[in-house]
């Protein structure tokens, strides 16, 4: 069974026991965390799509750490005038553990 949920403005693709970093959540290490804006569950028997989310659908999740993401540098400069600047930035992350994902009791869309 996989999903496709929304946290933090981006769209990530799950499967239970899997580890994604999200933009950093307000949890400490250890907390589950329930996400619902699930906007597809998938498995064998087919696939549901939410309109924009499913119903009664969730991803159980476990805060495993906090920390910060790769560096973004920006440099501005301007030719012949000796004007330069670098700026740097690592945005706050969260990773998690997809512990399970719960579909509902919804019937599956044909």
């Amino acid at each position: 069974m996989y999903a496709i949920l929304e946290t933090g403005g981006k769209q990530y693709r799950v499967q239970e026991q899997s580890v994604l970093d999200v933009e950093a959540l307000l949890a400490a290490p250890g907390e589950r965390v329930a996400i619902d804006r699930v906007l597809m569950v998938g498995d064998d028997s087919g696939v549901r799509v939410g309109t924009p989310t499913v119903e009664d659908a969730q991803v159980i999740c476990r805060v495993l750490a906090h920390g910060r993401g790769p560096r973004v540098r920006v440099f501005k400069y301007k030719p012949k005038k000796n004007y330069r600047r670098l700026r740097g930035h690592r945005q706050r992350v969260t990773r998690l553990l997809v512990e399970r994902i719960e579909a509902g009791a919804e019937k599956q869309a044909d």
